[in-house]
């Protein structure tokens, strides 16, 4: 009967998280209809006007002929050639361009704005992808947990005086911050001014490029009117795995610091645990263990 038990409590666990999740995309896909489908809308009426104005600008032309040239247009984009500028545009696969692709390769962003369009490459791609993106996972991993290791052992820290524990709290606090600040509130600031966005713009694809999620909207190096320094979208490749590495970091270590500040916030008014003892049912003081875990 135990086992039958359990087996419902999983069942119903499991079908209620299956109807959260579900009405979780149910109430994005309604927002997101919401605020998004009269712009759409307005975007689509907008070009439609532009392309009956050109005609009617350039009567050398007819409609299939702009159709057949909007469709090259098209093609081009899709194969990650801007069609703005000229033939003297920077290539999208030089070295620096290629590693930012490589890195949002193995880092599964995909922004969707190049991509390999011959057979070769392609092949190449997927078992590029296929070794890869483990290969990532680990590294980011591995790196996570060895700054973590050599930040806090959590092991003795229980065992500490109370004012070590304070001050190594405070000092991941600190370091967790500077860290945050140079990794995910300073680069949308430089991203901003390179690319001409506005801060909001700069953080956004900040926040969609370290999730993950990569849109392509938004897309650093891209503009064919600015003259970007040859190692730009290295650098912003190196950015991207440095700020996966914090985020492995920070989500761990960040509940931890918290959960050490909720301890000894209370001992700092508990005259008995000013020196990291606490009286036993038997009389006696025994050093403080705080149960934390990473």
């Amino acid at each position: 009967m135990a086992g039958w038990g359990l087996f419902d409590w999983r069942g119903n666990w499991t079908l209620s998280l299956l109807l959260g999740y579900f009405c979780y995309l149910l109430l994005g896909a309604t927002i997101f209809q919401l605020l998004e489908k009269q712009a759409e809308a307005q975007s689509r009426n907008q070009f439609q006007l532009e392309k009956l104005r050109f005609l009617e600008n350039y009567t050398c032309l007819d409609q299939q002929a702009l159709e057949r040239f909007v469709q090259v247009i098209m093609e081009a984009w899709d194969k990650g050639v801007n069609p703005t500028g000229n033939s003297t545009n920077p290539s999208n696969w030089d070295f620096s361009n290629s590693f930012f692709f490589a890195g949002t390769v193995v880092t599964t962003i995909g922004y969707g704005n190049l991509s390999p369009s011959t057979e070769a490459g392609q092949i190449f791609c997927i078992f590029y992808a296929l070794f890869g993106i483990p290969l990532n996972v680990v590294f980011l991993n591995h790196l996570g947990t060895g700054i973590r290791s050599h930040l806090v052992t959590t092991e003795t820290w229980g065992h500490r005086p109370r004012r070590y524990q304070v001050v190594q709290t405070l000092g991941l606090a600190l370091f967790l911050t500077v860290g945050t600040f140079l990794l995910l509130i300073f680069p949308p600031m430089v991203f901003s001014h390179v690319e001409g966005w506005s801060y909001g713009e700069g953080f956004y694809f900040a926040f969609i490029t370290l999730s993950t999620i990569g849109f392509g909207d938004y897309v650093v190096g891209t503009d064919p009117d600015k003259h970007y320094i040859s190692v730009y979208r290295s650098l912003a490749a190196v950015w991207i795995i440095l700020g996966l590495a914090w985020l492995a970091l920070m989500l761990p270590l960040g509940p931890l610091v918290l959960h050490q500040l909720m301890h000894l916030w209370p001992q700092s008014k508990d005259p008995t645990s000013k020196k990291g003892i606490v009286p036993e049912a038997d009389g006696l003081s025994h050093p403080m263990k705080l149960p934390i875990a990473v």
